[in-house]
């Protein structure tokens, strides 16, 4: 069906136009030969098919807010590190962007699957880079434990001490392609 017009916010118990010269869709009712909208959303008339009423529609704007669950895989920027673990802004779950806040942490037994006993965070993480790590437990009130341990979980995007993008060179190195410089981190496998 084709959008007819502009769509234009209302509310509910708007007077949206008379039965008589459209079909009620779905967010409206008809009272008295008139229609009205039954809920908070957008105004559409979409054109019907040939002999019949144009319809009228009301649509929500969709509230498409992403709550990290164990097993969901997050995007995230680490905004604090201490020697025990990374803190972590999620920014993503899965493809959904979040629009609350939410936090979580990498503890350093979480890093990577082996040689636990000698993860440094610091040659880990930084603060400002962007990491993809996995929800493994809801954690408390304040963060979600999250886990790098998987080869195609770490960071993905960093910047170097010189401002530019840096580039990984093995899973545990990225490269500043200015300076050459090597910097440690928990690089992601790309796919």
């Amino acid at each position: 069906m084709i959008d007819l017009g502009h769509p234009e916010p209302v509310v509910p118990g708007q007077r949206l136009g008379y039965a008589e010269d459209y079909s009620a869709g779905t967010g409206t009712y008809e009272r008295d030969g008139l229609l009205y909208s039954s809920v908070v959303g957008l105004r559409h008339v979409l054109q019907a098919a040939e002999g019949q009423l144009p319809l009228l529609t009301v649509t929500r704007e969709k509230e498409q807010s992403a709550v990290p669950e164990v097993g969901s895989v997050i995007t995230g920027k680490v905004i604090r590190v201490s020697p025990m673990q990374a803190v972590v802004a999620i920014m993503v779950v899965g493809e959904v962007p979040c629009k609350e806040d939410f936090v979580g942490s990498i503890r350093v037994q979480d890093v990577r699957a082996a040689e636990k006993d000698k993860v440094k965070i610091y040659n880990s993480f930084r603060p400002g880079d962007i990491v993809q790590a996995e929800v493994i437990s809801l954690g408390d009130a304040r963060s979600y434990v999250l886990s790098t341990a998987k080869n195609e979980l770490g960071v993905i995007f960093a910047t170097s001490v010189a401002g530019a993008t840096m580039i990984p060179v093995s899973w545990q190195e990225m490269q500043c392609p200015k300076t050459k410089a090597i910097e440690y981190r928990k690089c992601a496998k790309p796919f």
